[in-house]
Parts: C-alpha cells; structure tokens; sequence
C-alpha cells in the first residue's frame, strides 16, 4: 500500500508533538511502521489520507461498537452542536445517562462523570482512600489503569514488595502504597491482605485485562477478591474502562455476576468522545464533593456532545440487547476460524476471547496471567500484523491489545479476515 501523504504528515507531526503521536499506542513504531493518518471512517472501515481502506478491528480502541458514522449517531448531531458544545454547567443529558448507567450496572447507585478512564479510575481510588480512611491499594500486574501516578507501577520482586514506578517523573513515593499481585492468584491477594489487614483502601482489577492481550480473570478468582474485600473492609473497583456496555450491558459485573463496590467507565459511554465515569454504591459516593468532603471536580466534565451521544447509544444498546449475542457470535466464530488454522498448520498458539474481545498470543503456553503473555513473541507477532495490514485488515500495532469487534463487521468480512490470516500465519510458520 501506498502511504506518501502519512508519512509526509508524520515527519511534520514530528516537529510539534512528542514522537508525532498523542498517545503512545498510535505510533507503530512497535511493528516498525509509521502511524497512520486517518481521513475518515463508515461503518466497518477507516480510510487514511493515502486512500487505503481498512477493515477496522481497533474500533477507536472499543466505542464503535456499532461500527462508524452511525446513523442513530451522526443524524442531528450538527443541530445539537448549533445549541452549543460546551457550557460548563448542568445539561438534561447528563441525569439520563446517569441514570441509564445506574439502572443498568449491579450496585450502581450513583455515578459521577469526568473526561477520561485515567480520570476515573485516578478518582475512585482517591475516594476509596477517603472513605476507608485507608492509604494502601492492590492492582494487579499487566492491568493498565491509566497514567495517574499511583497506578502507573510494575510490580516488584514478589506480592509482598512494593511496586516501583513504571515511567520517570513518578516519584516512589507516589507508589509507596501501591502493592502489586499477580493477576488469577488469590493466594498472593490473600497473603497481602494479612499482612495490611487494615490498611488496604481498596483492590482494583480488569475484570477482563484488555491491555495485556484478552485475558479474563477466573470466575473463582473474583469471587475471592469479593470475598476478601468483605473481610477486610476494602473497597472492590472493577474498572470496566474497556468492558463497560461492551462485554454485556451490564459489563462484567453482569457476565460474571459479581458487584463491585465501585465502578469506572470510559470511551463507550460517550459513544467516542472523550469520557469517563466511576460510581458506586450510595455510602461511598456520598463521600464525593460537594455532598462529601472528598474533593473531585472537572470543568468540562458532563460535555453536552459526550452526553447526547451516550444518552443515544446506551439507549439503543438497552433496547437491542441482541446486539450483544450476536457480537459474542462474531467473537465465537472468528477464534474457532482461527484455531481451525492453527490445528491444521501446527502451530501452538493461544485464542482468547470474551465477547466481541479477541487477541490470538504467539505462545505455546497457557495464559492466565502476565507472566504468561511476556512469553508471546514479537517478531511473529510483526510478520502477522504487517501480512493483514498490506491486505487492508487494521488491527492495534501491538500484541497486547485487544481486537474488537463491531455490528457493522459482516460474517463475509470475517471469512475474508480468515483467509489472510491463513496467509499470515503461513508467514509466521516460515520464520
């Protein structure tokens, strides 16, 4: 494929903006390409600035999951922007979406809105510090939670050690308090919590990680971390940044069946805007400014734009609730398609998939935690990605990512994706 006018954009993107990319994940540097400069996107596919069209499995990393340029979503949109796209006080929409996102989640009894899922789940934390009078938190490794100073940690030499930073500019003592568990492993979780039995404010997990590949968390496991968090007091954040509305209407609260004490969202519930959101149960979220003394505040939190369009999309997405099994199907179909061809080229490999969630790892080992995933191998994993990206099938530039699926994607499409990924893995074979 051509692409002349992005690399010519990227070498002038270069000179204002770090690395020409707004966010690490763009830059396929990791694949050994150049980001792509997208013109525009309908339906399954996006379209760069050369001309090229992609099947999109990226979905704008999960919001499209009704495709691009919806109807439902596009339509009327330039006579809401007309009333205005920002005033920085209360809208209608924002109680409905509110209450859409209650109403649908377990033990959602209220909800407070902010512009990103860093800002969500940087916030939940401050408030189940505040409300358990607690310093200490638990995450897992492997799970991303955003860039906030306190989460951003690797984990150290054991469950017990205290995670050091990830990134330069945050000081250790930013995650001093910060205790790294490995993820499906409730003995090391329980191993924390007797050693800090009141001092752990709260344990935060990916229900499903969707940043170290697809990799769902054990139905035992969580319910040991419900279990725990009873026990000791401690407040239980599934951040479902990625899975909220997405895995289930009710994320994966609802496919697991399993209440959180708190809860944190992004992307969908702004239909792709920027957006976040954590809420919880009443008792806790009582706690938040200016009900509470915990303080949290956004200028710009609850956009109009953001809140009719996730207004629109949740709406839909309560009244379709086939929408999801379909989706699942999808998933379904494409990872037994692709395990079809691993069986008959030999290759070991593993296929997660959770819903419309689907990674395939480059690693003969069984994968249940991150230990696991740093075993897949990177050059597979680039001969893979640039086959499918040269026959225009876009996935994230990086093996760690999720590929998501959307409405829009057609069972033909899927056929197609499975023909080149037979090419691509007869490429991997060779290597």
């Amino acid at each position: 494929m051509n692409h002349q006018k992005s690399e010519a954009l990227f070498a002038k993107a270069c000179r204002y903006i770090p690395g020409g990319v707004n966010s690490p994940v763009r830059a396929f540097a990791n694949v050994k390409e150049i980001p792509l400069f997208v013109d525009h996107a309908d339906g399954a596919y996006l379209y760069d600035v050369d001309g090229n069209a992609y099947l999109d499995f990226i979905c704008s990393w999960g919001p499209m999951i009704l495709g691009h340029n919806h109807p439902l979503l596009v339509n009327g949109m330039e006579e809401v922007m007309r009333k205005g796209i920002s005033y920085g006080l209360c809208t209608p929409d924002e109680e409905h979406l509110a209450k859409l996102i209650c109403d649908a989640y377990r033990g959602m009894d209220m909800v407070r809105m902010v512009n990103s899922g860093t800002e969500a789940t940087m916030s939940a934390i401050r408030i189940a510090r505040g409300y358990t009078k607690r310093n200490k938190i638990i995450k897992f490794e492997g799970c991303y939670h955003g860039h906030s100073d306190c989460l951003l940690v690797k984990s150290g030499s054991g469950a017990l050690t205290f995670g050091t930073p990830t990134s330069p500019g945050v000081p250790e003592d930013m995650v001093k308090h910060t205790l790294v568990c490995r993820y499906n492993d409730l003995a090391s979780v329980k191993e924390v919590m007797e050693q800090y039995p009141d001092d752990i404010a709260a344990v935060i997990i990916e229900p499903v990680a969707g940043n170290m590949g697809v990799v769902g968390a054990n139905a035992s496991f969580l319910k040991g971390l419900r279990a725990l968090c009873d026990e000791y007091h401690s407040v239980l954040i599934f951040d479902e940044v990625i899975t909220g509305f997405r895995l289930a209407y009710g994320g994966a609260a609802q496919y697991y069946g399993i209440t959180p004490d708190m809860a944190c969202f992004g992307k969908i519930i702004g239909a792709g805007l920027p957006v976040g959101a954590y809420g919880g149960k009443k008792e806790i979220m009582s706690c938040v400014s200016p009900c509470g003394p915990i303080y949290q505040a956004g200028t710009l939190s609850g956009n109009p734009l953001a809140m009719h369009l996730g207004t629109l999309l949740l709406d839909y997405l309560k009244t379709h609730p086939h929408l999801y099994t379909e989706l699942a199907d999808k998933g379904h179909y494409l990872k037994t398609g692709i395990e079809k061809l691993l069986q008959e080229k030999g290759l070991p490999f593993q296929v997660h998939q959770c819903g419309s969630l689907l990674t395939l790892f480059f690693t003969d080992t069984a994968i249940s935690s991150y230990d696991e995933v740093k075993t897949c191998s990177q050059d597979m994993f680039t001969t893979y990605f640039h086959t499918l990206y040269e026959e225009g099938i876009l996935l994230a530039p990086s093996p760690y990512e999720a590929m998501f699926l959307s409405d829009a994607h057609t069972k033909e499409q899927l056929d197609y994706v499975l023909d080149k990924i037979a090419l691509a893995l007869d490429k991997v074979k060779r290597l």
